[in-house]
């Protein structure tokens, strides 16, 4: 759905005109793949069409380069997600083994997962995969950290605020 008003995707049309086959060769340095460059070019685009592109922008490339990075970035961890679940499945008597259609829905939930725990700062991901993951409790958790019970619950508690928005108003 778009979300952007008319000027916002006329000046999106004009940036694509003019800097899409840049953005390709940006993503392709990057990924080593034009096919897979092309794609996420296409979607760096899209994704300033569902948003209000500030215009005009100063720096173009510069905008260009953060949304079609964080769009790269999210591809690789989607890879390397990828690789370890198939992995972990190679592991499994072929009884066991999931349909190809739950191993889709799987790999997005994980996905999901994995973009809603990217929103946290480093150490709060920690805390709270410690605690969620590991099965820690709070003191434990500190003292492995080096950190007050006080700090562990806090960040806790800001990460299941960031997990809530994430699900429920994101």
């Amino acid at each position: 759905m778009l979300t952007s008003s008319p000027s916002s995707r006329r000046a999106v049309g004009e940036l694509y005109v003019q800097h899409h086959g840049w953005v390709v060769q940006l993503l392709r340095r990057k990924l080593g793949n034009q096919e897979q460059a092309l794609d996420l070019a296409q979607d760096t685009f899209v994704r300033m069409l569902r948003t209000d592109t500030p215009a005009p922008l100063r720096e173009p490339r510069a905008y260009l380069t953060t949304i079609a990075s964080r769009l790269c970035g999210q591809y690789f961890r989607r890879q390397a997600l990828e690789r370890a679940y198939m992995e972990s499945l190679a592991l499994l008597e072929p009884q066991l083994v999931p349909s190809p259609e739950s191993r889709l829905l799987v790999l997005e939930a994980l996905d999901a997962v994995g973009q809603v725990l990217d929103g946290l700062g480093a150490k709060v991901r920690e805390i709270f995969l410690l605690s969620q993951l590991d099965g820690l409790t709070y003191p434990q958790i500190a003292e492995r950290m080096g950190l007050t019970v006080n700090v562990v619950q806090k960040a806790m508690l800001k990460a299941y605020r960031h997990c809530y928005s994430a699900v429920y108003t994101g």
